[in-house]
């Protein structure tokens, strides 16, 4: 089991602590949308109690196709961040693509993260850890939970501590991802913070129906099972979990088809939390 540390606002992380939470859309698509989403996030944090986290990404560095919407851009899309976080009193977080991007970040956020095709680049991780920002790296598809430790490990020895590392899934075969649920023990044993990445995981990357004639440029995904694997993820012990969350998934310019409903966060948080009760309750 990791050890309990001092995280933000007044919260701890690890050990027995309930976990937090990463929630909002995948893409800054507009202000109302930012608004619209930390207004909810906000008003299911305060009912619960709990540390949630505004996410959303400047830049989709990584679409399926060169037409794909990607965002406002860094500076623009960080203050658009920023205000919306700071109206709703909500700490936010970001992905960044490069070690300048790290820097700028931080200027913004309370936590960058670092998406799971980068969780290896080196100068990245090095950035990260030493803007002083709690970081949350995502295991990338093709890394073992075992092999995660190598990561951490980079993060560490550039100076910081503040770090969490997400899981979301393993790549099997083609346009899949499956979830093993062993990964959690593995890292949380060796001491490190996990968090589990509820909608990313549900991904079927390149998945969508050979007669979609977006086949091939966009991913496919099942929402429906974000909450089930949530519910498994917090019977075997983590830290937080990662979901995002828009008022109509299928509109969304990212990720329609794994997003959350904004109706259905409060849901997935209260179970999440149940589960996460009776767990460690037995530690």
């Amino acid at each position: 089991m990791n050890v309990e540390k001092e995280f933000l606002r007044g919260h701890k992380i690890g050990g027995t602590k309930p976990p937090f939470f990463i929630a909002g859309p995948c893409v800054i698509e507009s202000e109302d949308l930012l608004r619209t989403v930390a207004r909810e996030v906000k008003r299911v944090a305060d009912k619960f109690g709990v540390l949630v986290f505004f996410k959303s990404s400047f830049d989709k560095a990584n679409r399926s196709s060169i037409d794909s919407f990607r965002g406002p851009g860094i500076r623009e899309g960080l203050t658009l961040l920023k205000n919306a976080a700071d109206e709703f009193n909500l700490p936010c977080l970001t992905d960044i693509h490069t070690a300048e991007e790290a820097e700028i970040a931080a200027e913004y956020v309370d936590m960058l993260q670092i998406p799971a095709f980068l969780c290896r680049q080196t100068d990245i991780v090095v950035a990260a850890a030493r803007t002083g920002r709690w970081t949350n790296i995502k295991k990338g598809q093709f890394v073992a939970p075992e092999d995660a430790l190598n990561i951490a490990e980079k993060y560490r020895k550039s100076g910081s501590e503040k770090l969490t590392l997400c899981e979301r899934g393993y790549t099997f075969g083609y346009n899949n991802l499956v979830v093993d649920m062993r990964a959690f023990e593995i890292m949380r044993r060796d001491g490190l913070h996990v968090v589990f990445d509820a909608t990313h995981s549900t991904q079927l990357p390149g998945g969508r129906r050979a007669d979609d004639p977006t086949a091939g440029k966009t991913s496919g995904g099942d929402r429906t099972m974000a909450f089930p694997l949530a519910r498994a993820a917090a019977a075997v012990g983590l830290d937080g979990i990662f979901a995002e969350v828009h008022p109509n998934p299928p509109e969304a310019k990212s990720d329609a088809t794994n997003q959350l409903y904004l109706k259905d966060f409060e849901n997935l948080l209260e179970t999440v939390l149940k589960i996460d009760r009776l767990v460690k309750a037995g530690v």
